[in-house]
This record gives C-alpha cells, sequence and structure tokens, in this order.
C-alpha cells in the first residue's frame, strides 16, 4: 500500500545550474530540460517532472548575462538568481539552492558535460537506497586535460578516504541530487569559504552513487591553472574539519617519540664507549626535517585561524540581488 502510494507521487525537481562562462552551451542544455517539463517516469516506474531551473548567474563572462536574461524570459519556468560579485561556483550553487523549492535538487554544470536524461536513473537511486544524496559516477574518462584529471583523482582520494567520516560519499561529482529540505538547510548554514561537498557530509549520511556517462564539453575546455587548483584542493582539506589538525598533533607526537629514542640511543652509546658523539652533517639535517615539518604545521593552524576570523567578521557566502539590466539599463525615473 505505501509502495503503490509512492510511486504513485510525482516528484517536483528543481535543477540548480551556477553559471559563468555558459553562453553557448545553457541554450542546449535547457532545451534538454524543458523536454522533463511533463511527467516522466523512470526505470523503477516513478514519476517526476522539472518543476524549475534556476540559472545562478556568478558574474559571468562573454554575453552569459544575455543568455541568462533571454532564456528566462522566454520560459517562465526557467529562473535566474543574480550574484553581486563572482563568488565562485560552489557559493552559486548554494544561491540557488536557497532560491529552490522542488521535493528534490539537482545541481549540473552549464557546458553540457551532465546529461538531463539521467535525472530519473538519479532518483531512483534514492528511493532504492533510502538516502537523501546520490551522486552520479562517471563511467568514462573525464573529459579534461591530463593535470586536472590527475588532481581530480588525488583530490577525490584524499577526500573520500583521509578527510570525511566513515560514513561519507564513496565519490562525489557536481551533479548530484539532494533531497530539497536538506539541501536547502545546508545552503542556509554553511559558511563562507565551505566546500559543498564537505557540508552536504555533515548532514547526510551514506550517500549513494550512480552510474552515468559523461559528455564532451560543448565548449573549450575550461582552464585550470596549478594555482587554481591548489586553492580548490585547499579549500577542500581546510573545510573538512579538524582531520588535518590532528594529523600535525601525531606529526607532532611521532618526532618527539623519534628525538626521544634517538637521544637515548645516543647516551647509551657514549656510556659505552661505543661511538664518540659527532656529525654536524646529522645535526644539521634533523634540523631542516623538523623546522620544515614545524613550519608546515603551523601552516596549517594559520589557515585555520584565517577561515575563522573570516566567518567571525561576517564574509557573506553569496548575496543575491535584483538584475543588473534593470538596476543600470533601465533605472528607475
Amino acid at each position: 500500500m505505501t509502495g503503490d502510494r509512492q510511486l504513485s507521487r510525482v516528484d517536483s525537481v528543481s535543477v540548480v545550474i551556477p553559471v559563468y562562462n555558459g553562453a553557448a552551451t545553457l541554450p542546449g542544455v535547457v532545451k534538454e530540460l524543458a523536454q522533463l517539463r511533463s511527467t516522466q517516469q523512470t526505470r523503477d516506474g516513478r514519476e517526476f517532472r522539472v518543476d524549475e531551473v534556476l540559472l545562478v548567474w556568478d558574474r559571468g563572462i562573454r554575453g552569459s548575462e544575455e543568455v541568462v536574461r533571454e532564456l528566462a524570459g522566454h520560459d517562465e519556468w526557467v529562473r535566474p538568481v543574480w550574484l553581486s560579485r563572482n563568488f565562485g561556483q560552489h557559493p552559486a550553487t548554494l544561491a540557488g539552492m536557497t532560491s529552490s523549492g522542488g521535493d528534490w535538487i539537482v545541481t549540473m554544470d552549464e557546458d553540457g558535460q551532465h546529461d538531463p536524461g539521467y535525472i530519473g536513473d538519479l532518483l531512483d537511486t534514492a528511493y532504492r537506497d533510502r538516502t537523501q544524496l546520490v551522486y552520479a559516477s562517471p563511467r568514462n574518462r573525464p573529459p579534461h586535460g591530463v593535470l586536472r584529471n590527475a588532481a581530480s583523482r588525488i583530490t577525490k582520494w584524499l577526500f573520500v578516504h583521509v578527510l570525511v567520516s566513515s560514513d561519507g560519499p564513496s565519490a562525489f561529482n557536481s551533479y548530484r541530487l539532494i533531497l530539497g529540505e536538506a539541501g536547502r538547510s545546508v545552503a542556509a548554514y554553511a559558511g563562507a569559504g565551505v566546500f559543498l561537498d564537505v557540508a552536504l557530509s555533515w548532514v547526510v549520511a551514506n550517500p549513494s552513487t550512480c552510474p552515468v556517462m559523461m559528455r564532451q564539453e560543448g565548449r573549450p575546455a575550461s582552464a585550470y591553472t596549478l594555482r587554481r587548483l591548489v586553492s580548490h584542493f585547499w579549500r577542500l582539506v581546510i573545510s573538512s574539519g579538524t582531520r588535518p589538525l590532528r594529523f600535525v598533533s601525531m606529526m607532532g607526537i611521532l618526532f618527539a617519540l623519534l628525538g626521544f629514542g634517538v637521544a637515548i640511543y645516543s647516551m647509551i652509546q657514549k656510556l659505552v664507549g661505543g661511538i664518540t658523539v659527532q656529525g654536524w652533517t646529522s645535526v644539521f639535517v634533523a634540523v631542516l626535517v623538523v623546522g620544515g615539518a614545524t613550519l608546515f604545521a603551523l601552516g596549517i593552524i594559520a589557515e585555520y585561524i584565517a577561515a575563522s576570523a573570516t566567518m567571525a567578521m561576517g564574509k557573506p557566502v553569496y548575496v543575491i540581488v535584483r538584475d543588473p539590466g534593470d538596476t543600470f539599463d533601465n533605472p528607475a525615473d
């Protein structure tokens, strides 16, 4: 009886798309999503429909503002969300999640890599595994450069196996399905600089994954520099909680025990006449190693202090404003 009632329910889906450089690809993505406006049926027989698409303009470039305005003006179910400045992909996604109203929230990229045809499969996985969060798990090689693919694999491995708890995600991706209440709650309390998937891991246990095929980007590949990749990774580490600090503590204990052991060994050898204590080279190397480890530990602590200070000073995650065109192109009389 309960199962029949669940199958007869039509789930509403809000799709959130951060927009920065999507002038060439957004029309095609929205056109595909328009085919899901009518009630659809998943492979498991559940019914859903896309009720709204939220295009979050993150102070984009190359005509993205005009494209967002045009798409929203053509279809009322396409809703623009205008940000006051470029906050980044994760804050823009949070802004869209806050503004959503569907039973479920789907987040996806603007470049056409994510096939909307898999939304039904994501929904089936959520109900089958009774989970509030489902990540798309690519079955094919991501369509990026060697540097970005390698950095992505390393980052995801550290996130899954080191930085989050045992009931955290086994993989993560920007193509994800989130229960509406959970997504909007995360968007309401997440602080500045928080990595979105870390914030989701705080409120959702045992998320699932759904296999999908990734498509080629419908535009030239994004140019991620080494500096941006390192910055992205460091933000993930700092927002993941206190595990890095625990690593620093364990490293300090390890060096203390190592130094204590070497001191005991040297004292015994000196007393029994086995060695004459000497070796400036060894002392120099030891000072370099311990000094480097100390500076590394202080660097991690300083990053945590900086993140805490940023939140304490009230830096917003995002700020939603009205259409810039209404402000600057059509000022009030």
